[in-house]
């Protein structure tokens, strides 16, 4: 064997080397992008419930302030929480409504858990609406 054969092919075994150095690093690359994008998936749906959460309690406040008063009728605030609890209706998910009244001053309050939340962990929004 020659000095130019035996160059050539240490030459080519480098360059497998160097190409599969490359893949390994592209690979942990797309990796990384891949849980980006399900980390900016997941903050994408906690701001759209917590933005349908503002929706729902501002409903239930502004058929306070149309009907002029703080307490409504059953079938109101009961049409209200069927609404929170099914998100097909716009509601959110495992949503709860609830509106606690303490003299002239409803509390209006929105929990939800997202499905990939921890049964012990809960979002909360709530407002207050006084009447005169």
């Amino acid at each position: 064997m020659n000095k130019i054969t035996s160059h050539r092919r240490a030459a080519s075994g480098i360059s497998l080397i160097e190409v599969l150095v490359v893949l390994v690093l592209f690979s942990f690359g797309l990796i990384g992008m891949v849980g980006l994008q399900a980390r900016a998936l997941q903050t994408s749906v906690g701001a759209e419930d917590s933005a349908r959460a503002a929706l729902l309690v501002n409903d239930i406040a502004s058929r306070m302030w149309g009907a002029r008063s703080i307490t409504l009728d059953a079938a109101v605030v009961d049409d209200w929480n069927d609404r929170v609890a099914d998100p097909t209706q716009g509601g959110l998910p495992n949503g709860a409504g609830t509106i606690t009244v303490a003299g002239n001053v409803a509390t209006i309050r929105v929990t939800w858990r997202a499905p990939h939340e921890p049964s012990t962990a809960s979002r909360v929004h709530q407002t207050q609406v006084q009447m005169p």
